[in-house]
């Protein structure tokens, strides 16, 4: 895995070489501390002057980014020239896909150089760093006062006490899209070549997938594609199967009878796990889908291998996206076509958004130098403000769009040139803040012409699939409960019941061997007390 770090002076830039999240429960409110001189913001306007920055800071952070993106090796990156002229500092940004190897290459700098700030990517939320004592506590840091954009627009105080986690203020959750955008697409042009209608129904969708392995979907006289892909990579079944929602298990966690109710620990994942090995057993299915690794099954539907993915990304088809699916597959194919497909009509298959991947901060910096975290969430805010939204987004305005009242206009050709032939440079600034366009957040429509006809039209099926209601409350894991254990050993049981067994029967034996020798009847009980202190069940 390549991991890019850029360091930038005024003057010059070196480039050097080198996924269930575990929600924390609500605790009392704690006393906001005062940030000290070297970077206490205005709080009645949620700015911060270049003159209350007197002394100069190098800041390094650790983020992720997508994988066809790059921060620029020139002056022309205008994000980075307003921070470091903004908040008087030298910023190092390491940048590099989420993944196994971006947590390794964390739990390496927090051995040695930890970063003044990274964004979470591990399985718990932080938790273990919590556990560990490496992460700052965050009480004279993330505030009203010293993130009053921050709290203003994505989040509340209420949130973010409830983010804490085993009972420490160390985790700040990061600014979320305002609605999911989950959904199945698939080979529209592979439909009309074979006369078939989108399917509205679990049944018509499974003869789609016959049609698509076996009638030659592509023309090339050879039975080389398949209907579905996924990837498990090689540990875990995932919640992109259609098989879930048609046995009512469309969420990962639910309330059911007053109670927490775990999709993939349900009696029903015995008939999921049915399903799933019938359609293996038809053969529509990738073969490689276990050993696939993300994003592998993306890539191969690019390739035109297979003709049904999943993703809960706004534009993974829009025509002018130039890292999704639609955009890439028409480089190899001019008569691809990618459409939405919701097969479930009327029937929610997502969740309305819960707190996320943290922003984390590490407890040697803050005990040793402090001033680097207060610059840091000094900038963190900026990029949730109006001003730092638009412009790690939209670029600058009167070059990039235009803006008449609450109106963004894209200057299209200008944001091409400067930001998306620069490596699309502005999918990693907007790290905080989700790439997700937002405008709404700030009272704001953007007008942009890169959206097509066919994109709006997408966007209106996206808009119509209803969503559940976020579960309510942060959910923790009892202190010293192995989780990742717990999942690994729940992996393997599905696994055993795929490839082994070849049916769900032995489902109910091993749900029971989890709710007991992997104590997840204690991790279940734990979820309801979070839900009952929050007031969610009774």
């Amino acid at each position: 895995m390549k991991l890019k770090t850029l360091q930038w002076t005024k003057r010059s830039m070196a480039v050097l070489l080198t996924s269930s999240i575990v929600l924390s429960a609500c605790e009392n409110e704690e006393t906001v501390q005062e940030p000290s001189n070297s970077a206490k913001p205005t709080a009645t306007t949620g700015t911060t002057q270049t003159n209350q920055f007197k002394d100069k800071l190098t800041l390094n952070w650790f983020v992720p980014a997508p994988s066809n993106s790059s921060l620029p090796t020139d002056d022309t990156d205008f994000v980075r020239k307003r921070i470091e002229e903004k908040f008087n500092v030298d910023l190092k940004v390491t940048y590099m896909v989420a993944g196994n190897d971006y947590n390794s290459k964390i739990n390496v700098l927090l051995a040695s150089t930890p970063p003044d700030m990274w964004r979470d990517n591990t399985p718990d939320g932080g938790q273990k760093y919590a556990i560990d004592g490496l992460l700052a506590d965050l009480t004279r840091f993330v505030t009203p006062v010293t993130m009053p954009n921050y709290f203003k627009y994505w989040t509340s105080e209420e949130e973010v006490k409830r983010y804490r986690t085993n009972n420490q203020y160390v985790r700040a959750p990061l600014p979320r899209p305002k609605r999911t955008y989950r959904s199945w697409y698939v080979r529209k042009d592979w439909l009309d070549k074979l006369g078939l209608k989108m399917p509205n129904n679990y049944d018509e969708y499974v003869n789609m997938l016959k049609q698509f392995t076996f009638n030659d979907p592509d023309g090339n006289g050879k039975q080389d594609t398949y209907g579905f892909t996924t990837s498990g990579n090689g540990a875990n079944l995932g919640y992109d199967w259609p098989e879930f929602v048609k046995n009512d298990l469309p969420f990962p966690s639910f309330i059911e009878n007053n109670q927490y109710a775990d999709s993939s620990m349900h009696p029903k994942m015995e008939q999921v796990l049915n399903d799933v090995v019938k359609l293996m057993n038809d053969k529509v299915i990738d073969p490689d889908w276990f050993l696939n690794k993300a994003p592998q099954h993306i890539e191969k539907a690019i390739q035109g291998k297979v003709g049904v993915v999943l993703s809960g990304a706004k534009n993974f088809a829009y025509d002018n996206n130039t890292q999704g699916i639609q955009y890439r597959t028409k480089q190899i194919n001019s008569q691809a076509e990618w459409q939405p497909m919701p097969i479930f009509a009327n029937k929610a298959i997502g969740s309305k958004s819960a707190p996320g991947s943290p922003i984390l901060f590490p407890k040697t910096v803050a005990d040793k130098n402090p001033e680097r975290i207060e610059r840091t969430t000094a900038i963190l805010d900026w990029l949730a403000s109006e001003e730092g939204y638009l412009l790690t987004h939209y670029g600058v305005e009167g070059k990039h769009y235009t803006r008449d009242g609450n109106i963004i206009k894209l200057n299209v050709e200008a944001y091409t040139n400067d930001v998306t032939k620069k490596g699309d440079f502005l999918s990693i600034w907007n790290f905080f803040t989700s790439d997700v366009s937002q405008p709404e957040v700030y009272n704001m429509e953007l007008i942009d012409g890169r959206e097509t006809d066919r994109d709006r039209n997408i966007a209106k099926v996206l808009n119509a699939i209803p969503l559940n209601d976020y579960i309510g409350a942060p959910l923790v894991a009892p202190l010293g409960f192995d989780l990742p254990a717990f999942r690994k050993r729940q992996n393997e049981l599905f696994a055993k019941a795929i490839f082994e067994d070849k049916s769900g029967k032995n489902w109910p034996q091993y749900r029971e061997e989890l709710l007991t020798k992997y104590k997840g009847k204690e991790l279940f009980d734990a979820y309801n007390q979070n839900l009952r202190d929050a007031g969610v069940i009774k």
